[in-house]
C-alpha cells in the first residue's frame, strides 16, 4: 500500500521539476542556452537604445539575472550555490542580480516526489512513508543543494532534507561551466578565479555529504549550547546517509517574514546579538565557523530565541592563518606601518617582490578597507542599523572589484583561506543591518585578544 501511495502524484505538478540534467552533455546544453538568451538579450537591448539613447542597463540586467537564475534553478547544486553565494554580496552585483539569486537561498524550484521516492529506495530500500508515519508529498523548503519536507513518527515532527541527483557527482564540471559566468558578472580575473574556484569546489563537495554534515551539526551545535537564546535541532542518524539528513522540526520564521512582523528593537537586538555570539565564539574558540550565513539557514522566534540551521558549509580556520587574519583587529597596529606591512605580507595582500609602486597602492588599498571593515570591533556596542555605515562598506566593495590594478595584478591578493572567512562576516553584517540590531561587539575575540597581549 505504501508504494503504490508513493508513486501517486498530485494532480497538479506543473510548479515541480521531474528531472534534474545529470550529464556532463545535458548541463552544458542548459549553459549553451542560456549563453544564447543572453546574446539576445544584448540584441535588444541595444536595439531598443537606437531608438532611446537615455536608456539605462537595468532592463537587460533583469532580462539576464532571470534567464542566468531559471537555468540555474533547472540544473540545482553548484550552479546554483554559486548564485546563491553572488547574491549575498550586494556590492559584486547590480540589484537585479542580487534580487533575483537570492531566490536560490530557500526558494528554488522544488524536485516532485518520485525522484524523492527514489533517493530513499536507493539509501534505506524503503520509500518515505515506509520510514516515517506521515510525509509531506511537496518540499516545504528548496535551496541549492537540496529540499526539506515535513515528516511525522509518533508524536515527534522531522525536518527531512534529500539532496538533489547528481549534485556531488557535477561539482567540478558546474564550475568550469559557471566560471566565464563569474569571471563576466564579478570581473575577477583568471588568477583570482583559479585560486578561488578550488576553494569553492572544496567547500562544496563537504556540503553534498550529508554524513559530514550530520557530524559537524552535532559537534558544533554541542559546542555552542550555552550561548544564550540559540536553539538547535537534534539529528537522527538512524533516519540519515549520505544523501537524506534528518534533524527536529523546528518553527519560526525566516529573517524577510519576521520583520514583517514589525518587531520591537528590544526583540531585534536579542536576536542581534545571539548571532553576534554564536559566530564570535566559533571564530576564537572553535576555529571553524558554519560559513553560510544567508537567511535561509536562520529561523526567528517570537520569544527572540535564533534557531541555526544547516551545517553543511563549515569552515576550518588554520591555526596560521587565524593568528595573522585576527590581528588586524588591533587598533594599535594600524599605528604602525611596519607590522601592518608585515601582516599584509602573511596575508598575501602584498608580496615581497611587487614593485613599490604595488606595494605603496595594495597597502593603502587594504589599510583603507580594514578601517572600514573593522569598524565593529572598535567600538563596545555597534549599531548596525546604520545605513551610512553600510553604504561606505558597499562602496568600497564596489571600488575593489572594479580595480584595474587589481584586476591586472599577476597574483591574487588574498589567501583563499579568506573566501569562506569574507563571506561569513559580510552575510553576518548583513543579517545585523536588516535587522538594525545594536551588538555587544567585544565578546569572545576581546577575550582571546587580551590573552594573545599577556
Amino acid at each position: 500500500m505504501a508504494d503504490e501511495k508513493d508513486d501517486q502524484t498530485t494532480a497538479n505538478q506543473d510548479h515541480l521539476q521531474s528531472k534534474i540534467p545529470t550529464s556532463k552533455v545535458q548541463r552544458a546544453t542548459e549553459f549553451m542556452k542560456t549563453g544564447v538568451k543572453i546574446g539576445g538579450n544584448y540584441i535588444k537591448h541595444y536595439a531598443k537604445k537606437t531608438l532611446n539613447p537615455d536608456l539605462n542597463r537595468s532592463s537587460l540586467d533583469e532580462d539576464n539575472a532571470k534567464d542566468i537564475y531559471d537555468s540555474l534553478s533547472q540544473l540545482k547544486g553548484s550552479a546554483l550555490k554559486v548564485a546563491q553565494m553572488m547574491s549575498m554580496d550586494k556590492s559584486m552585483l547590480p540589484k537585479a542580480y542580487t534580487d533575483k539569486f537570492s531566490m536560490a537561498q530557500y526558494t528554488a524550484k522544488p524536485l516532485s516526489y518520485p525522484l524523492i521516492v527514489n533517493t530513499f529506495k536507493k539509501y534505506f530500500a524503503k520509500s518515505p512513508t515506509e520510514v516515517f508515519d506521515t510525509f509531506s508529498k511537496e518540499a516545504v523548503n528548496a535551496a541549492s543543494i537540496g529540499q526539506v519536507h515535513r515528516a511525522t513518527k509518533g508524536n515527534q515532527t522531522f525536518a527531512v532534507k534529500v539532496q538533489y541527483p547528481g549534485v556531488a557527482e557535477s561539482v567540478s564540471a558546474d564550475l568550469k561551466m559557471v566560471r566565464p559566468f563569474a569571471v563576466q558578472l564579478l570581473n575577477l580575473s583568471n588568477k583570482d578565479i583559479d585560486l578561488y574556484m578550488s576553494e569553492v569546489e572544496q567547500m562544496l563537495l563537504s556540503e553534498t555529504d550529508y554524513e559530514n554534515e550530520l557530524r559537524q551539526s552535532k559537534e558544533i551545535s554541542t559546542a555552542c549550547q550555552h550561548i544564550p537564546n540559540l536553539k538547535f535541532a537534534n539529528y537522527y542518524p538512524e533516519w540519515s546517509s549520505k544523501k537524506v539528513l534528518t534533524m527536529d522540526w523546528i518553527e519560526g520564521q525566516h529573517l524577510a517574514e519576521f520583520l514583517q512582523t514589525n518587531p520591537s528593537q528590544e526583540l531585534r537586538n536579542q536576536i542581534g546579538q545571539a548571532l553576534w555570539d554564536f559566530y564570535d565564539y566559533q571564530m576564537h574558540e572553535l576555529l571553524c565557523v558554519h560559513a553560510d550565513p544567508h537567511p535561509g539557514n536562520f529561523l526567528m522566534q517570537a520569544d527572540g530565541k535564533l534557531a541555526i540551521l544547516d551545517f553543511g558549509c563549515v569552515k576550518k580556520i588554520p591555526k596560521d592563518y587565524y593568528y595573522h587574519h585576527f590581528q588586524v583587529i588591533d587598533p594599535e597596529l594600524f599605528a604602525n606601518d611596519e607590522k601592518l606591512s608585515k601582516v599584509f605580507l602573511a596575508l598575501l595582500f602584498i608580496y615581497p617582490d611587487d614593485t613599490a609602486e604595488d606595494k605603496t597602492y595594495f597597502f593603502n588599498l587594504f589599510r583603507s578597507m580594514l578601517e572600514v571593515t573593522m569598524q565593529p570591533f572598535r567600538n563596545d556596542v555597534f549599531d548596525f542599523g546604520n545605513d551610512d555605515y553600510f553604504k561606505q562598506l558597499y562602496s568600497f566593495g564596489e571600488e575593489l572589484t572594479k580595480s584595474e590594478r587589481m584586476r591586472k595584478s599577476k597574483r591574487p591578493r588574498g589567501s583563499k583561506d579568506s573566501l569562506y572567512l569574507n563571506r561569513t562576516y559580510f552575510g553576518l553584517y548583513t543579517m545585523l543591518n536588516d535587522l538594525k540590531a545594536q551588538v555587544n561587539t567585544n565578546t569572545t575575540w576581546r577575550k582571546k585578544y587580551e590573552e594573545s597581549r599577556r
